[in-house]
């Protein structure tokens, strides 16, 4: 499980400043596509040239796409499917802090040709940085249906999918936790765990969130959260074990708080290993974070695959899926074939993600149904923190929580 959250050679370039290959528009001479500086499917010269391009250079590098994550491992086996393109993964259960670091610091061998990454980690440099020396911006087709709030407006950044926090367990646990503030019950000592640190992995910080808000915190006081982790941490119940499927396996931990969207692939991981793991969302509080955000590495080695991807990821079709792709699909023209993949949103709501153009795709009646169970509870409130409220709570956890696990 992913406590958070990429490379092979370039084809032949004829640009000095990245790919270049030929787009022949008809009636026109031909004209020569920098892949890496298109800011558009328009300017791509086309979904068949997107799709013409990003085959022949052959790779894209992905990174911390943990497997059971927002059902990652469905979007990236039909990508390689249909369109016959590696993807490396680096570092599957990384964390957001690493991919900005790994954009920051490694090698061109290493360098990923997209992110996904926590939104609070847009605040953690300027704008200025992020926007002028991390991403590249670009603009996919389904641009207008993604909230306007969660893009930038020149397209360096744009969210894909949120998740709700929920309570995760085994279900021998009795009694089967209900709430947040259950999770103090002495009869689980040894149980409790996140994801990881809250101070750089995203879903934990939102679990502290969460139990902020079901201790008389707000969106704007995140310390009760903390001091009932410090107190969980006093009494035996919390473990500062990551909760990750190899520790499950161990007893290490028996419940965790989780995004949703980890639920379906966990819960299968879970029953391969003779461990029966139920979902459940909490009554005292839901708390519904902040997207998770796309963005085109600057330095992607891979500069039409990355659009192609993000495209993908954007894409609204109700679909095939990998398991259901003929062989005769794959000779169909990009932008054919493109139309009749399962599209990315929908690959996210089928993870207990919700996706980020959710409420354009239902008017559209494109929107597939959430996995049983993990829905959100009618009536109940929703809230969500804005990127304004976390960012100074991310602070205050980066000081008070070294003094929580000591």
């Amino acid at each position: 499980m992913r406590i958070k959250r990429a490379t092979a050679a370039a084809v032949a370039a004829i640009s000095i400043v990245g790919l270049s290959v030929v787009a022949v528009h008809p009636a026109t001479a031909a004209v020569k596509t920098n892949f890496c500086t298109v800011q558009n499917l328009t300017e791509a010269g086309g979904m068949d040239a997107l799709v013409t391009a990003a085959k022949k250079e052959g790779q894209l590098n992905v990174i911390t796409l943990a497997s059971g994550w927002a059902n990652y491992d469905e979007a990236i086996a039909l990508f390689k499917k249909a369109f016959g393109i590696k993807i490396v993964n680096d570092n599957p259960d990384g964390s957001s802090a690493y991919e900005l670091q790994t954009i920051k610091t490694a090698p061109k061998s290493k360098q990923p040709d997209v992110v996904d990454i926590g939104a609070t980690h847009l605040g953690a440099e300027s704008s200025d940085t992020l926007g002028r020396s991390l991403f590249t911006p670009y603009k996919v087709a389904t641009w207008s249906d993604i909230t306007p709030v969660w893009k930038d407006t020149n397209g360096l950044w744009y969210g894909d999918y949120q998740g709700t926090i929920n309570i995760a367990y085994d279900a021998s646990v009795t009694p089967a936790p209900k709430k947040i503030s259950d999770l103090s019950n002495p009869a689980y000592k040894g149980m409790v765990a996140l994801g990881g640190d809250p101070s750089s992995a995203t879903e934990s910080f939102m679990g502290v969130f969460a139990a902020a808000l079901a201790n008389g915190g707000s969106v704007n006081d995140i310390k009760p959260g903390i001091e009932f982790f410090r107190s969980m941490k006093q009494s035996g119940n919390f473990v500062t074990v990551p909760a990750t499927g190899v520790n499950l396996a161990s007893g290490a931990f028996k419940i965790m708080l989780s995004w949703s969207f980890n639920g379906p692939g966990f819960i299968q991981a879970a029953k391969a290993i003779g461990k029966d793991l139920k979902y459940v969302t909490p009554s005292d509080v839901v708390l519904k974070g902040s997207p998770y955000i796309q963005a085109i590495n600057a330095k992607a080695p891979h500069c039409a695959a990355a659009r192609l991807w993000e495209e993908f990821i954007y894409s609204e079709n109700n679909g095939t899926w990998s398991k259901d792709l003929k062989a005769a699909d794959l000779k169909l023209s990009g932008s054919k074939l493109f139309a009749k993949i399962m599209g990315g949103q929908n690959i996210f709501m089928s993870g207990a993600a919700h996706p980020i153009t959710e409420a354009a795709m239902a008017k559209k009646k494109t929107l597939i149904a959430a996995p049983q169970g993990f829905d959100v509870p009618a009536g109940v409130t929703v809230v969500s923190p804005t990127l304004d409220q976390q960012i100074p709570q991310q602070a205050v956890v980066k000081t008070m929580w070294p003094a929580v696990i000591q």
